[in-house]
């Protein structure tokens, strides 16, 4: 309340004086006119009753004939200065020991603007002597307006009764609003110590409201209505959120559970459809005659091994309520590892490159599988059945840095699921939990790696996983 009434008294001070001001300017401006459009009247009326010829030749005779000049000024109490069309004085009507301080040649600039003016006249202001002068040009002209001369006009601004009324005028909005600001020191000081009294005890035990713990409720004697139903309402807030707390807490280990559970069910689902088609594949090619039958169920063999291994290190995981799956650094050859987990796709458009031909890390074997496999999974689950499908896999070490990078032609990701595209449980597909890409994140953030794509609609996506090695 004092902040906004001492910005009002300075606001509206500021206004005043930018008002005086103005008003001092458009004042002289107008007086200025008025005395230039009478002086004008008299010049025309002058030149109409003269008997010398209306030439620039004899401006100085007709306007010093029976001290003509002298006379308007004296009329109008404005000192008058008469120039020639090329900038020479002519006549004034100051006197002959004061004649000779006068400008006897107009500045160039003010005749220039005084032709290019439509109004053909122009208002300068300049100061001397610490005084104000505003200067009116304009032409004198015959009664066909053809121009005779340069009429110029010094008019002193005396501003000495606005300032006193500007001072009279602040004085009085001073004590106005010294009464004002007195008032609401005291206002504000009573109603502060009034409400402030209860809050500060509202305030104390609200810094004290714990969720884990029991928390006292407020107790206070002769409050106002308000306060009273403020404290009313946390004490309610108080019941409610200890109710709460119980709720919450079984239901975060209910949430807890299902969300284990769901992962666990995504993560076993992953290597089964795998078998699931290696079993088909075997079953559909299998020639008890073919000579390589042994190195082909030795390799089938392989894969379901493989991923047998990882469904029990999942289980495993699950049973120790560790992170799924325990990590284990083996020192393996990342491009034969690759090309493994890529065997049981039977795709035979997943084109896969690396380089050099043999790519050595400490990872483990399983959740480096689970990466590849994800990526690729949901690369042939994004192209749609009109195209013809296209999915790149790209192994290659720089540094000390091993980058995987898994690119497909499919649908892309719309700009508005870019954020959530890792988050658990987002999904643009029709089945699924959307847990495989968060797992993947969460794998590859356990070895301090990260993983990042790029993506067009409609054209496709490219993942990248950086993995220190």
């Amino acid at each position: 309340m004092t902040l906004l009434v001492l910005l009002a008294s300075v606001l509206i001070a500021g206004v005043t004086v930018l008002q005086y001001k103005e008003e001092a300017e458009d004042y002289h401006r107008e007086r200025l006119v008025r005395k230039e459009e009478a002086i004008q009247q008299n010049i025309d009326y002058v030149l109409k009753s003269t008997t010398y010829p209306i030439t620039p030749e004899y401006i100085p005779l007709i306007f010093k004939e029976r001290d003509k000049i002298y006379e308007m000024s004296q009329v109008h109490n404005l000192t008058i200065n008469i120039y020639s069309l090329e900038g020479n004085l002519l006549v004034t009507s100051k006197g002959s020991f004061v004649e000779d301080t006068l400008d006897k040649k107009l500045n160039p600039k003010i005749m220039a603007s005084l032709a290019s003016q439509a109004k053909k006249r122009v208002l300068v202001k300049s100061e001397l002597n610490g005084e104000i002068f505003q200067s009116s040009y304009t032409y004198v002209t015959d009664q066909k307006f053809k121009p005779l001369a340069i009429l110029n006009l010094p008019y002193l601004q005396a501003d000495d009764f606005i300032p006193r009324e500007l001072v009279e005028s602040l004085r009085r909005l001073a004590e106005v609003y010294l009464l004002m600001l007195v008032i609401a020191i005291v206002l504000s000081f009573v109603l502060s110590r009034y409400i402030t009294r209860s809050l500060k005890t509202i305030s104390d035990k609200m810094e004290q409201t714990k969720l884990n713990k029991r928390n006292e409720k407020i107790e206070l004697e002769e409050t106002s209505e308000e306060i009273y139903a403020l404290v009313t309402a946390y004490n309610g807030m108080i019941d409610e959120l200890e109710a709460s707390a119980v709720k919450l807490a079984i239901s975060e280990r209910e949430t807890a559970w299902r969300e284990m559970a769901k992962q666990v069910a995504h993560e076993i689902k992953n290597p089964l459809t795998p078998m699931r088609l290696t079993v088909q594949n075997f079953q559909r090619k299998f020639n008890p005659e073919d000579p390589t039958i042994r190195e082909k169920v030795t390799e089938y063999s392989n894969t379901l091994i493989q991923q047998i291994d990882t469904m029990s290190s999942i289980a495993s995981a699950f049973s120790n309520f560790a992170k799924m799956p325990v990590q284990k650094k083996e020192k393996l050859d990342v491009v034969e590892v690759v090309r493994l987990g890529l065997d049981i796709f039977n795709e035979n458009y997943i084109d896969y490159t690396y380089s050099p031909n043999e790519i050595i890390a400490n990872l483990d074997r399983t959740q480096l599988i689970r990466i590849v496999t994800n990526l690729v999974k949901n690369g042939i689950q994004a192209i749609p059945e009109h195209k013809v499908p296209e999915i790149k896999v790209n192994v290659w070490k720089q540094s000390a840095v091993l980058y995987i990078t898994v690119s497909d032609n499919g649908i892309g990701i719309e700009e508005d699921n870019k954020d959530k595209i890792f988050e658990p449980k987002f999904t643009t597909k029709t089945s699924g939990m959307g847990l495989g890409l968060a797992m993947v994140k969460n794998i590859i953030e356990t070895y301090k790696g990260t993983i990042t794509f790029t993506s067009t609609p409609h054209q496709g996506t490219q993942f990248v996983v950086e993995l220190p090695v």
